[in-house]
């Protein structure tokens, strides 16, 4: 029995991250029900074996929906950690002398192993070492090739094996590890939709995962480095989408520094046409509590505010308690913000200014007649979804139907701003796509008889990136008669 979802009424997707709370089909299927868009599959969690049943619960959703279904891989990343203290732990004192070296010798109050060769060698005076997601901090006061000097600057109680972060330069760490290779494997096996690359600092990063990829996913860029920042239009340029890393972005920065560059970076992405996802501690307190506090229902709010095409539930609903209430609270403010009668003045705040493209120019255009005839819907026929992201990066006021043939497509566009995907055959004739628009339209229930669609393709059809028609046509709400 299929249960067809219609178009949700908003605009902003929902990414929701899967766990032990959540792995399950009914639990998945429920949390797509509540307004889950799109899932993530944390690979730095649990192993490869056990997410092969999460993937192919995530997929039969598509049969009994009768939409398709979007994944998203998450890789680990490099983790830089210290080494082991005799006893388990210890305590940094403020002001204090501490040193990390090569020795494997267990750690004490004055010295610890770091495991790290790249440190070693890009390490300067003055950088900051934070240690334990930044709740203790180290400022280097001299180096050698095998050791470490700092001073503690914020001490406390250190134990074995935590992470450490380098804020102030760039270490040359692979962008993929041995682990991140074999999990990228895995998850182009299975078929999944979105790659996400984590610790980004340059565009390089992202020419190795792009190559082993091969074009059967598309590739996103977490910014969570203040490296990344120096080289955001280059890092976006390279990829598929971005995601505002707010945890480790808010590691290394100031967190009063997180804002604005969430803003920028959001602004950089629409800009330049990616889709660009809004992550961590966005209902952080629902972890334990079946309601958020205002200040989180504000944070979801400005991401929505500010345009950004999804925003993402970690372990909210990866691990907490309530995670079906947490899908359908962002569900609910993204409803509540959208409905705002300033939003839509708001979301334009950014000024896209379109390529010197005829897909650019129709795509405005699109939106600007859309407002002026209002018109029900935006269709598109795309094979690659290059229109579709067109037209979305307008951030139009109607819903954005988009139909393809390529499943692969339907599936990368759930991350996608506004976006209805359907999978669905292509057409051969101006005359078919109009019908197959108006028809479409209809039987999703994002036009009814007398409401004028725009439509949007390009000819001859099956060409990526060919978009040069914009139609505008009334359907009269025939289009359903007498077809099977």
């Amino acid at each position: 029995m299929t249960k067809a979802i219609s178009p949700r009424s908003r605009k902003v997707r929902i990414l929701a991250t899967l766990g032990p709370a959540s792995s399950t089909r009914e639990m998945i299927a429920t949390l797509f029900e509540a307004g889950a868009d799109a899932f993530r599959i944390n690979m730095s969690h649990g192993d490869q074996a056990s997410k092969v049943a999460v993937v192919k619960a995530i997929r039969s959703l598509e049969a009994e929906y009768r939409r398709p279904t979007t994944i998203l891989a998450d890789l680990q990343g490099p983790k830089l950690r210290v080494g082991k203290f005799d006893g388990g732990r210890t305590v940094l004192v403020t002001g204090s002398s501490f040193v990390l070296d090569r020795s494997t010798a267990p750690g004490d109050a004055t010295r610890v192993e770091l495991p790290h060769d790249e440190i070693f060698q890009a390490i300067e005076p003055g950088a900051r070492l934070l240690l334990d997601d930044g709740k203790l901090v180290l400022r280097v006061t001299a180096h050698t090739a095998d050791t470490i000097t700092t001073l503690v600057e914020v001490g406390g109680a250190l134990s074995d094996k935590k992470g450490l972060n380098v804020p102030d330069v760039v270490v040359p760490v692979p962008a993929l590890t041995p682990k991140d290779r074999s999990d990228l494997d895995w998850a182009v096996d299975q078929g999944v939709d979105w790659i996400a690359l984590s610790f980004v600092q340059r565009p390089e990063d992202l020419w190795e995962a792009r190559k082993l990829i091969g074009g059967k996913a598309a590739l996103l860029a977490k910014i969570e480095k203040p490296a990344a920042i120096e080289r955001l239009e280059e890092i976006v340029e390279a990829c598929d989408g971005v995601m505002v890393a707010r945890g480790d972005l808010g590691v290394e920065m100031p967190p009063e520094q997180v804002p604005p560059l969430q803003k920028r970076i959001v602004e950089v992405s629409r800009r330049m046409g990616r889709p660009v996802v809004v992550a961590t501690q966005m209902l952080e307190s629902m972890i334990l509590s079946p309601s958020p506090t205002r200040a989180e229902v504000s944070d979801v709010a400005t991401a929505i505010y500010d345009g950004a095409d999804a925003i993402m539930l970690s372990a909210e609903s990866a691990a907490g308690a309530w995670p079906t209430e947490s899908v359908a609270m962002m569900n609910a403010i993204g409803n509540a913000v959208e409905r705002d009668p300033g939003h839509g003045d708001r979301v334009h705040f950014t000024v896209m200014k379109p390529d010197p493209t005829t897909a650019d120019a129709l795509s405005e255009a699109a939106k600007n007649i859309a407002s002026t005839v209002s018109a029900a819907a935006i269709i598109c026929f795309t094979t690659s979804g290059s229109t579709a992201r067109r037209v979305a990066r307008e951030r139009p006021s109607v819903p954005l139907l988009v139909l393809t043939p390529e499943l692969e497509t339907a599936r990368r566009l759930g991350l996608l701003w506004g976006t209805h995907a359907v999978h669905t055959k292509d057409v051969s004739s101006f005359e078919e796509m109009v019908a197959k628009a108006k028809r479409m339209a209809l039987r999703h229930g994002i036009a009814r008889a007398g409401d004028s669609i725009i439509v949007m393709a390009g000819v001859p059809f099956r060409t990526p990136g060919s978009t040069n028609v914009l139609h505008v046509v009334r359907v009269t709400g025939d289009e359903l008669k007498n077809y099977d």
